[in-house]
Parts: structure tokens; sequence; C-alpha cells
């Protein structure tokens, strides 16, 4: 079922929740270990992210390097397949321009096709660790609009290889990114919004925002959305703080503000799981008053923290 149907035909609000595909070298199981606690409030979807490879160097015998391409985080595809298996549970594949030619995409594409994924969150992606901007792979797309309009080719059966004798069409659902804070790259809110409405325009379904922790900056999101025509759904993504050290991380990886009465808090904590009590509190009133508002989904970062947000889930539903 596609996310989108999901929130047209739910009677309130719905939650989802987002996962990372387990490191390379290591079992499923830690997965299942992470879900299976957050499966008992029947999600509606969960979106499984997608991890451009990384340059490392690595020493040879003579004591000289080799750069070398490694993808620590592999197997996208096949984790939102094991999920659909064993939870009957929509999964949601996130795809990414950074790091992959237009041919593997597509070959993701008809992979997840084939499986039954038929919901896609397409980003840009970040530039690499060691480089200060993006560029897009050899032969791969630059901007998220570029992927959406790949998906929307195959949807309409559209392939790379253009002499294709009746070619299939797909029929993904796709969503996109949206920053109620801006994205940091845009210029200002303005721009931003208006590159957001051209990939709703080219066939974005709904919206799944950056993070956040200020729910003021979500509702003048949406009202800034529905005063540029941007008329689909928007979904709140939300995330706890659990240690002191991400009051200076998600600013900085995520460009993201955190606001004063929550930093002060957790200033005071003498150790992260104090921490982790007023991030679960933030949480809590954060989701109870998205809730009040009627928002479509809650869908949440787990991120290696799934008992911190099913502690939370279970005092709203």
């Amino acid at each position: 079922m596609k996310v989108i149907d999901h929130i047209k035909e739910a009677k309130g609000t719905i939650v989802s929740f987002e996962i990372l595909p387990p490191l390379k070298g290591k079992a499923i199981a830690g997965l299942w270990e992470h879900l299976d606690p957050l499966i008992e409030f029947k999600p509606a979807f969960i979106n499984v992210t997608y991890h451009r490879s990384e340059s490392m160097f690595k020493k040879k015998p003579d004591g000289t390097f080799d750069k070398v391409e490694v993808r620590k985080r592999p197997g996208t595809v096949g984790i939102c397949a094991a999920i659909i298996n064993r939870y009957k549970v929509d999964a949601v594949a996130h795809l990414i321009c950074g790091g992959f030619t237009k041919e593997e995409t597509e070959n993701a594409l008809i992979d997840l096709n084939f499986l039954g994924v038929d919901n896609v969150l397409v980003l840009r992606g970040d530039a690499p660790r060691n480089e200060s901007s993006f560029e897009p792979e050899p032969g791969g797309n630059r901007y998220a609009i570029d992927l959406l309009q790949q998906v929307m080719d195959m949807n309409n059966g559209i392939y790379l290889e253009e002499d294709l004798k009746n070619p299939v069409k797909t029929n993904f659902c796709i969503g996109v990114a949206g920053y109620p804070e801006k994205h940091f790259e845009a210029p200002n809110m303005q721009t931003d919004l208006q590159y957001l409405k051209a990939k709703v325009a080219a066939g974005a379904e709904y919206i799944t925002t950056q993070m956040f922790f200020d729910n003021k900056k979500y509702f003048d999101f949406v009202k800034a959305c529905r005063d540029a025509g941007i008329n689909v759904p928007v979904v709140p993504g939300l995330k706890p703080i659990t240690s002191k050290k991400q009051l200076t991380i998600l600013p900085r990886t995520f460009h993201v503000d955190i606001p004063e009465d929550l930093s002060n808090a957790i200033l005071k904590c003498k150790q992260d799981s104090e921490v982790e009590a007023v991030g679960a509190e933030w949480l809590l009133q954060q989701s109870k008053e998205l809730k009040k508002a009627g928002v479509p989904v809650l869908h949440y970062y787990t991120l290696g923290k799934p008992k911190i947000i099913a502690d939370v889930v279970k005092k709203i539903m």
C-alpha cells in the first residue's frame, strides 16, 4: 500500500518509523531486535535509509595508499523486502543521488518493483565527508528533482534504454524532503519553497520534514507551503535528544536549532541517562501537540533508540 493511501484512508494521525540498515558484516537479527518493540504500535510504514559509499585509503605493503570506495551500510533494497515479509508492513526505500549512476538507480528501482516495494523517498544526499560540496557521480543525478523525474519516467514506462519493447510501467509513490528551518544551501526560505514546489509539480505526493525541536517551526513551514501553493501532506520528522554532545552535533550536521528551554534543561544534566529522560519528555510533548493539531503522520527517526520512541508512542496512542 502506498504512503499517500495510508494518509488518505487514516481516521487520525498515524505513526511511522525510520531505521538504518545494519553495518556491513552485521546480521539482520540486530535490526529485528530494534524493530520488534515498535511493531506493536502498528506503524503504517517504515523508512529505510540509503547511504552513499565513502572514500577510504588502504595502505599497501610498499607503504603507499590505494583509494577505495566503501559502502558501510548496504542492503536498503533487501531490508525493505525483509520488513514487508516479516512484519507485513509497508517499507519506504530512500534513494539518493550521491554515489550512484542513473543506471544503478534504475536497477535498484527495478529490484524494488520486483519485490513489491512501491514507496520511495527521493533525496539528493550529502557530499562525502572529505568534500566541501556535493558533486554528482559521473552519469548520475545532480538534484533530487532529477532523481524524482527518473522515477516518474519509469512510472510512465520510460527507461534509460530507449529501444526496450513494451517496457513495464512502475507504480512508485514518491516522497520528498522538506526543511522547516530551510535547507542549509538554499539562499532563503522562499527559494527553498520554490524548489520544493517544483518537486511536487513533478510528481512528489507528500513531504517528510527534517527533524525539528520547535513545533512552531513546523506549523510555520506548513503555512508557508500552503501559501506557496504546495498542498500535499507534510509529515513531521521527530527525533529525541539523548546525549549532551548532540547539542553541538545536531545543529552542525543537520542545521537545526535547539530551543533554549531544551538546551538549558540538557546542560543541567550530569549524565546521559538524565539527558534521555529530558529528551523523551520533550519528544512526548512535541508529539502530543502535533497529534492534537491533526498532523497526518508522526514520523520517528529511531536511529538506535527504539525504547525511547516506544515509550513515547505508548503514551500518545
